[in-house]
């Protein structure tokens, strides 16, 4: 009869422990929320102390080491205030593993994507792939730049032909030019007299076109405004120039008033 009663008894204390969830292996989620460190890191978090709350739910851990709260609470110090998102991951990732069942699961998942989306951004492109990424914005600005010089050059263009009726830029275009024998001869107009040995061949004393070479400094406006033309008509009677490169010694055709 003692006997019996003995093994109820043990029987009961089993059970009582059981129930309290003292067994070996058995914390249960009562008990994590009541272990110390667990309490004061919680106490840390309220008055803002995350360094020491950290350490606290450590300290849980290494008590616990499956502390299913201590793990979720660690990872969120270290997902927000040490923005550790690798720590965080794995510390949400225990949680999962420890409480599959929690209604947290979801709320957790998110976390852990957030974190890896932080971490993708951390993630520097190559040296190979920097270097192409620059070189390929190098092309395009290249590739604008010239594109809008195009549209520049193209409106110029379309302007003069408004500006120079046709007739006339051909008429400037196909007029004969007189080979100069010397600087003075380039610059200086063919007077419109004659002498009495020419006076009898038609067209004689008539104005021919004149050349001018370039000298160092001198722009399509100077050389215009040396001869009194203007300088569409100075660019029409010269269709291959270009303005802005006008070289030293270059012969420009001027035309006729």
């Amino acid at each position: 009869m003692r006997y019996l009663l003995n093994v109820r008894g043990a029987l009961f204390l089993v059970l009582g422990l059981g129930l309290c969830g003292c067994l070996p292996g058995g914390h249960s989620q009562l008990n994590e929320e009541k272990e110390p460190h667990f309490l004061a890191g919680k106490s840390r978090v309220n008055s803002l102390d995350y360094e020491g709350a950290l350490e606290c739910f450590e300290k849980a851990l290494e008590a616990n080491p499956r502390s299913a709260l201590a793990h979720f609470e660690a990872g969120l110090l270290y997902e927000k205030q040490k923005q550790d998102h690798a720590a965080a991951i794995y510390h949400f990732e225990r949680f999962l593993q420890l409480r599959p069942g929690s209604g947290y699961v979801e709320v957790v998942k998110q976390h852990i994507l957030a974190c890896k989306q932080e971490l993708a951004k951390t993630v520097s492109l190559g040296p190979v792939t920097q270097s192409l990424q620059r070189e390929f914005e190098q092309l395009t600005e290249e590739n604008k730049r010239l594109r809008n010089e195009v549209e520049r050059w193209r409106a110029n263009a379309q302007s003069q032909n408004t500006t120079n009726p046709p007739g006339k830029a051909a008429l400037a275009r196909t007029a004969p030019a007189p080979v100069a024998t010397s600087s003075a001869a380039a610059t200086t107009p063919i007077p419109s007299l004659s002498t009495s040995s020419s006076a009898s061949r038609p067209g004689a004393g008539a104005p021919l076109a004149r050349k001018h070479t370039v000298r160092s400094g001198e722009t399509p406006s100077a050389i215009a405004r040396k001869y009194s033309v203007r300088v569409d008509a100075l660019l029409a009677a010269n269709p291959r120039l270009e303005a802005r490169r006008l070289q030293i010694g270059q012969a420009l055709n001027i035309p006729l008033q």
